[in-house]
């Protein structure tokens, strides 16, 4: 599907971050470097024109961390992030200065916090304006004539422009920051747990909204998320995250009809299945529930054999790698050909949402 499918608009290779681990020198004074956290470990994926990865995992396993350093909000340890501009493909992570801010309106972000990421302070039309001012989009009269139609986009009334953020609602609020995110016209959106402060009905809403206007305007998005129902319902490929390591990634379908790595069968049994009376059946066995994992490089072995209920020996000696094990399907698992891993029923209830 995708091999033979639109152009790559954002490759990411061996993406790491590390953050040193301080701890008190002198009392008041300094502070020396105890360690290291690794909270994104060689990380590698594709994200092609006008389709949608959807980046997966449990809080802590550094879904937003690789969405900062694909922004450019922080920069990376180690590793590649590629661009592909008009003049080709650009190294993000090596620009500074000018160039650095000439990328920007290309690769955009939707909050997860509808609430704090609005300044009370400024009216709806003042926020979405900022960032044309920023960028010199115009004139104020168009300014203020791309506020409207942004507004109108998302599905806000533009006789509300002079309102403030307090006046809303969680839903309407995000669309606020959706048309902020479009201010520029995009290549790239990155959303970061867009849907997780709202209510299920209010998720099905913005979750339409952004499927409509990636058909409309050809957009691109990184889809964070802790749910899996929901990336189910946006995603074309997903990859699966884990202790700041890709554990699985697979085109939707096949991830769902056969699950390759124990982590991933975990989060499909997570999902809430709307039958009560097949609640707690035919899943699968979890091991360690409510053990973290470990957020240092702590040594050889799978990140994930605390917790697995697969786990072997080797598991605990040997770091498995991301190896191929079907079309466009990577998992990074030692007992990948051994174990068969049962695909639960995909409760989808988000499937309302089409007809919202």
């Amino acid at each position: 599907m995708v091999g033979e499918g639109p152009e790559p608009l954002l490759e990411v290779r061996d993406l790491t971050k590390e953050f040193p681990l301080l701890q008190p020198w002198l009392v008041g004074l300094a502070r020396r470097q105890v360690g290291t956290i690794v909270a994104v470990d060689g990380v590698s994926f594709t994200v092609h024109r006008r389709q949608t990865l959807g980046l997966v995992g449990e809080s802590g396993c550094g879904k937003t961390t690789t969405a900062r350093l694909v922004l450019r909000a922080i920069r990376p340890t180690r590793g590649e992030i590629l661009f592909r501009t008009a003049t080709g493909m650009v190294r993000v992570d090596q620009l500074e200065g000018r160039a650095l801010r000439a990328i920007r309106p290309h690769i955009q972000l939707i909050f997860q916090d509808p609430f704090s990421s609005l300044d009370p302070r400024m009216p709806v039309g003042e926020i979405i304006a900022e960032p044309l001012k920023l960028h010199r989009y115009g004139t104020p009269a168009e300014t203020v004539e791309r506020v409207k139609a942004l507004m109108a986009m998302v599905g806000l009334n533009v006789q509300y422009l002079r309102r403030y953020p307090h006046s809303f609602s969680g839903g309407q609020r995000q669309r606020i920051g959706i048309a902020r995110a479009l201010a520029l016209s995009p290549e790239l959106v990155v959303c970061d747990e867009p849907v997780s402060a709202l209510d299920v009905s209010v998720q099905a809403q913005v979750l339409n909204l952004l499927k409509d206007l990636q058909a409309e305007l050809g957009l691109t998005y990184l889809f964070i998320s802790h749910n899996l129902a929901v990336v189910d319902y946006v995603a074309d490929r997903i990859a699966v995250m884990f202790g700041g390591r890709i554990v699985e990634m697979a085109p939707k379908l096949a991830l769902f009809e056969r699950p390759r790595h124990p982590y991933t069968e975990t989060l499909i049994a997570s999902v809430l299945r709307p039958d009560p009376r097949l609640r707690g059946r035919s899943g699968p066995r979890l091991a360690g529930e409510g053990i973290a994992a470990a957020p240092f490089a702590a040594g050889p072995g799978c990140g994930y054999a605390q917790r697995c209920p697969y786990v072997v020996e080797r598991c605990r000696r040997e770091t498995p790698v991301l190896l191929p094990v079907g079309p466009e399907h990577l998992a990074r698992c030692h007992r990948v050909d051994e174990l068969h891993l049962t695909p639960l029923p995909r409760a989808r209830p988000l499937d309302a949402a089409q007809s919202a």
